[in-house]
C-alpha cells in the first residue's frame, strides 16, 4: 500500500470533518425553518435591482435578517401556537394580548416580518411608472407623483435612526404618509401599509454607507407599481393581509 504524503493526510481528515459537519448543518437549517412563519422567496434574482440596491446588501437583507425574524418567530410560536395561528394584522393591532414575556419580541419580529414581506413584494426591475388609481389617488392626496416622492424621501431622511417610512391607505382609498421607528408597523394602530421603504442602515449601507439621501432616491427605480396597484385594489376590498 503505497504511503500518504502529509497533505494528502489533512486532505483526507478536511474532508472527513467537512462530511461530518454538512448532515449537522442540514439539521440546523431545517430546524430553524420548522413552525408557521416561513421566509418568503424573493420573486426576482438578488441582482435585479441593481445599480440601486446591490446583490449582496439583497442577499444579507432577506437571507439574513429577514430570516432572523422567521427563527425567532417560530421559536415564540412553539410555546405560544396562537401567534402562527391568527392573521398578522390582527396580532400587531392587539400587542397588548401578547404574553408580556414576549410582547417585545413579537413586536420586533412580526413587525419586521410584516414589514419585509411587504417590501420584497413592492420591488423589482423594470417597475414601470404610477398610473390608473394608485395615480389619481397619489394626486388627488399627495400632491402629485413629484411633490409625494420628495415629501415621502423628506420623511425618510428625517427618521432617526432606524426605521421605516410608509404610505398607508384607508378603506376608501386615501393615502398617507408616515413613518415608525425601528421594526414598527402601521398596522399596530389598525392601519393598512400600501407600500414603504426601510431606511434601516442595512438595507443600504454596503452602497450608500452614510448617504441615506442619496438611497432614497435611488430607491424609487426599484419600485413595482403594479404590485403596488395590486395591494391599493387589495387594501380598499379588505384582503390585504401583510
Amino acid at each position: 500500500m503505497p504511503m500518504l504524503s502529509r497533505r494528502h493526510v489533512m486532505m483526507a481528515a478536511t474532508g472527513a470533518v467537512a462530511a461530518m459537519a454538512a448532515p449537522r448543518l442540514a439539521f440546523a437549517q431545517a430546524a430553524a425553518a420548522s413552525g408557521p412563519f416561513t421566509l418568503p422567496p424573493l420573486t426576482y434574482p438578488a441582482a435585479a435591482l441593481e445599480p440601486h440596491i446591490d446583490a449582496r446588501t439583497m442577499e444579507i437583507h432577506h437571507g439574513k435578517h429577514h430570516q432572523a425574524f422567521i427563527t425567532n418567530l417560530n421559536a415564540f410560536a412553539k410555546d405560544n401556537p396562537k401567534l402562527g395561528e391568527m392573521p398578522v394584522p390582527e396580532v400587531l393591532a392587539n400587542l397588548g394580548n401578547v404574553p408580556e414575556a414576549i410582547r417585545t419580541g413579537v413586536r420586533n419580529n412580526l413587525g419586521g416580518h410584516a414589514n419585509h414581506t411587504m417590501f420584497w413584494q413592492i420591488m423589482g426591475p423594470n417597475g414601470g411608472k404610477p398610473s390608473g388609481e394608485v395615480l389619481a389617488a397619489i394626486d388627488r392626496d399627495l400632491g402629485g407623483i413629484e411633490k409625494f416622492q420628495a415629501d415621502f424621501n423628506a420623511a425618510g431622511g428625517k427618521q432617526f435612526g432606524s426605521g421605516w417610512v410608509f404610505v398607508t391607505v384607508t378603506k376608501d382609498g386615501k393615502l398617507a404618509i408616515e413613518t415608525r421607528p425601528n421594526q414598527d408597523n402601521p398596522m399596530m394602530d389598525g392601519k393598512r401599509v400600501l407600500m414603504g421603504n426601510d431606511v434601516w442602515e442595512h438595507a443600504y449601507y454596503l452602497n450608500y454607507q452614510n448617504r441615506r439621501a442619496d438611497y432614497l432616491k435611488a430607491w424609487w427605480n426599484t419600485v413595482n407599481w403594479s404590485k403596488v396597484a395590486e395591494r391599493y385594489e387589495a387594501a380598499k376590498a379588505g384582503t390585504l393581509t401583510i
